[in-house]
């Protein structure tokens, strides 16, 4: 969002949400929010908080509607797929593809961005696929393999990465992501240290399953 310059246009919230603001530069903001740019033209929604289970799918159905009134040719959700507890993650994070029609999938083999071929995607990014394969809307959903007991920088970096691939008409410096991996990883575990005082423990453990 820094690197590419964008605004804020919109926030979202509801009753369910936890009670959270967010200070920026001294000042306040929603959780979740969408940033969007005119050119490119691209938007970004961002949510620093752990959404309640009943929320995902008022969540999802809001990111689709808003993306179709405001003419999105793809949506694309970025996820952490759990790593193998007892194996450790060496070099950079394998990034996964899955896409929710047949466009979608012709456009993640056009980039040579692997497929993953089956298991489970829970929470918000399940229910922008499943909807998007029932409207016949675009979702590509890119997971990269993460310690999902903590925030993982490194996995968010190879995300980004695989994205600007996907999305040729960004071009995204990825240096300064790199360098600031592990203090972005402190300021993320500050962040959810502090959410958990204040949302309660959902019964999932993960929002994937290979």
């Amino acid at each position: 969002i820094t690197s590419l310059k964008f605004d804020q246009v919109v926030a979202l919230e509801s009753p369910d949400f936890p009670s959270l603001s967010m200070i920026y530069a001294k000042k306040p903001k929603f959780p979740a929010r969408v940033y969007a740019s005119k050119v490119p033209k691209l938007a970004i929604f961002i949510c620093e908080m752990p959404l309640p289970m009943s929320t995902h799918r008022p969540v999802a159905y809001t990111l689709l509607k808003w993306a179709k009134d405001h003419g999105c040719r793809q949506i694309v959700p970025l996820e952490g797929l759990p790593a193998v507890a007892e194996v450790p993650i060496s070099g950079e994070p394998q990034v996964w593809g899955v896409g929710s029609t047949d466009r979608a999938r012709a456009e993640l083999e056009k980039r040579e961005i692997p497929q993953l071929e089956s298991g489970m995607i829970a929470g918000v990014t399940g229910v922008l696929l499943n909807e998007g394969r029932w409207r016949d809307v675009d979702v590509i959903a890119l997971l990269a393999e993460a310690r999902l007991s903590v925030p993982d920088a490194t996995a968010a970096v190879s995300l980004v990465r695989v994205l600007d691939t996907l999305l040729p008409e960004i071009s995204i410096d990825l240096e300064p992501l790199q360098h600031q991996a592990k203090l972005l990883e402190e300021h993320l575990t500050k962040l959810k240290q502090q959410a958990r005082s204040v949302v309660p423990p959902e019964p999932i453990p993960s929002e994937m399953y290979r």
